[in-house]
């Protein structure tokens, strides 16, 4: 089976500011991927590491359907400098009779230090025209465990407002932490 490239419910299946660019996931990207949601796995809602296995099945068997739904349960892209894949990450728990959806983003890991910021600013400017402006939803999320409060100034630069806090709500190292909601509504 070949991997599809786009898809079915996006007009438009590439998105450019500057060098940067989100495409529909790649099936190349995989392993890097995996990589580093296993190095992240502390602020992902993920159990255990990811196997190679587990990669490819996730791909074939879950990813590779969404392209050709008219209602997908979630759009992953590759997050590129240049053509080459620093991030991944995309629209999950979509909820179409709602119109919301999870933004859902991770990158290199090596770049989190001294990138983050810049990342997040260009990734979010993206995935919004995805959401507000091809999909026509009406509010977009992040779910964060309250783990990374740097972020949280990143999503106020873009407007987003803390639409909920979940107390003690994830169990991180022996203690409980707070799961915070930053919302964005679309403008009207």
């Amino acid at each position: 089976m070949e991997f599809p490239t786009k898809y079915k419910v996006l007009d438009v299946q590439k998105l450019n500011k500057g060098n940067f660019s989100i495409v529909p996931i790649r099936f190349q990207d995989r392993i890097n991927i995996m990589k580093w949601r296993n190095e992240q796995i502390y602020h992902l809602r993920q159990n255990a590491p990811l196997t190679i296995e587990d990669q490819i099945n996730y791909f074939n068997n879950v990813v590779a359907h969404e392209f050709d739904e008219p209602y997908p349960k979630q759009i992953l892209f590759s997050f590129l400098e240049d053509n080459n894949c620093i991030g991944y990450g995309g629209l999950v728990h979509i909820n179409w009779i709602d119109k919301n959806a999870e933004i859902s983003f991770i990158m290199e890991t090596e770049l989190e230090k001294d990138y983050f910021r810049q990342h997040w600013h260009t990734y979010l400017g993206l995935i919004e025209k995805v959401a507000f402006e091809n999909l026509k939803l009406h509010k977009i999320y992040v779910y964060a465990f309250d783990l990374r409060p740097h972020l949280y100034d990143i999503l106020k630069d873009y407007s987003y407002f803390e639409d909920a806090r979940l107390k003690d709500h994830c169990l991180f190292d022996g203690s409980f932490k707070d799961v915070v909601i930053h919302s964005k509504i679309a403008l009207s």
